[in-house]
């Protein structure tokens, strides 16, 4: 494959795994029923940001520890050829900053593995760093927000708020987020990047989701997909399965915890970091 077709393919293929997982929280709560989530109080989008940022900071404080499987799948569709790989991952997690990646196997293309999923999981590491998580974190401090509506469903109410970042942090995003109306967790995601970080890139579209486990919620899917200015597609589907938690401490405890206090100062919203904001990042050097 010639310099410039590597380029190119490397950076669609970033897009398309660049925003796998978001800046947001891993959220110790009980899921309302139906008939509790019609009681809640409608906030205003100032009350529902302050409650967000205050219990994001309780549950990464609780969540000490946790062990999951990654699946990576990639289907890429165009220029200069065909390629599909899949590598699934072992994920280790100790607070407050530590994660363990252990391939378990690989199949497909050798170039979208070795260049672009291992790449990804040592990029990881860098968005996870307390100084990029609070320059990257959920917060008002990040982005603008503003009140789109608020949703009832059997799985409970939600606020549906949009989010535009306030500077070109190549870690940020623009699009909707959902919060749970009770337990004010992020529990869907619609973006896409702030800013392309590739001149083959016309397009991004992102959609993730989230499930509880134990006390807490975690990523339960992602799906990216890119279209390239040559013509093609990049896709990217991330499956989270088999979590443990390992570690954790009562939210009532946290609250008062100085891990709570350092998750504030950081920014910290969760302990699974923002997986697509480490690719945008990496896409932004091809």
């Amino acid at each position: 494959m010639s310099t410039r077709c590597s380029g190119i393919f490397v950076s669609t293929c970033f897009v398309a795994i660049g925003l796998a997982a978001l800046p947001f929280p891993a959220v110790a709560q009980v899921s309302p029923d139906s008939s509790s989530a019609e009681r809640v109080e409608k906030l205003t989008v100032d009350q529902v940001l302050s409650k967000l940022e205050e219990r994001n900071a309780e549950r990464a404080a609780a969540l000490q520890g946790f062990e999951g499987t990654r699946i990576y799948r990639m289907q890429y569709r165009g220029f200069p050829s065909d390629r599909d790989a899949e590598m699934v991952v072992k994920v280790t997690f100790r607070a407050p900053s530590s994660k363990e990646f252990t391939v378990v196997s690989e199949t497909g293309s050798k170039f979208v593995l070795d260049h672009i999923f291992k790449r990804l999981l040592d990029s990881e590491e860098e968005a996870f760093r307390a100084d990029n998580r609070q320059d990257t974190a959920l917060t008002r401090q990040n982005y603008n927000f503003e009140l789109q509506g608020y949703e009832s469903s059997p799985e409970g109410a939600q606020y549906v708020l949009k989010l535009v970042p306030k500077n070109r942090n190549k870690f940020l995003y623009r699009g909707r987020i959902w919060v749970d109306a009770s337990d004010f967790a992020v529990s869907r995601i619609e973006g896409e990047p702030a800013k392309n970080p590739s001149f083959w890139i016309k397009k991004t579209d992102i959609a993730h989701s989230y499930k509880k486990v134990n006390d807490f919620w975690l990523p339960a899917e992602n799906h990216t997909e890119s279209s390239i200015r040559l013509g093609g597609k990049a896709m990217l589907s991330i499956e989270y399965r088999d979590y443990r938690i390992t570690k954790s401490i009562p939210t009532n405890t946290a609250k008062s915890s100085r891990d709570m206090s350092k998750a504030r100062r950081q920014g910290i919203v969760g302990a699974e970091p923002a997986v697509w904001e480490s690719h945008i990042a990496i896409l932004g050097t091809h």
